[in-house]
């Protein structure tokens, strides 16, 4: 398993590496900054009463999917930061649902690596599975990401 920390670059990262997130816990706080930036002012995320949320037959307070991926790549993103050139594209699904007071981290699991048409960068694929303080999955998402190789810049001096 891959320590993760900042440095990680594309020569660090062969198919099938396997690495984990820190952990984040979804606040109420959160879900009302969330929903106030981004407008998703839909009744399942913007109304807390208690009996119509029974009436919506939901027990929790729910947050929307945006939001679990946009702390999953907050976990993910600080360990490119040094060697990250792009984030290119991502397939990604909702396995569950995601609710206040839920502690997230990420697994992640490199599922293709290959170099670019330029030497000194490499296109590394994951499969990041979002999990909750009871390890079930709540999203996947397999983003494409552009990354410097550090075996290219040490032989270019």
């Amino acid at each position: 398993m891959l320590a993760l920390h900042t440095a990680i670059h594309w020569d660090d990262l062969p198919l099938g590496t396997r690495f984990v997130t820190k952990k984040r816990t979804v606040t109420e706080t959160d879900l009302v900054s969330f929903v106030n930036l981004t407008w998703l002012t839909e009744e399942l995320f913007a109304n807390a009463d208690p009996a119509d949320r029974a009436r919506m037959g939901i027990a929790g307070r729910v947050v929307p999917g945006g939001l679990v991926y946009t702390f999953a790549e907050g976990l993910v993103a600080p360990s490119f930061q040094a060697s990250g050139l792009a984030f290119l594209d991502a397939t990604l699904t909702m396995q569950g649902p995601t609710f206040v007071g839920d502690t997230l981290h990420v697994d992640c699991e490199v599922i293709e690596q290959r170099l670019s048409s330029k030497p000194e960068r490499g296109l590394v694929r994951t499969r990041n599975t979002v999990r909750n303080q009871h390890g079930q999955a709540v999203m996947v998402y397999e983003p494409l990401r552009l990354m410097r190789v550090r075996g290219a810049a040490a032989s270019r001096s």
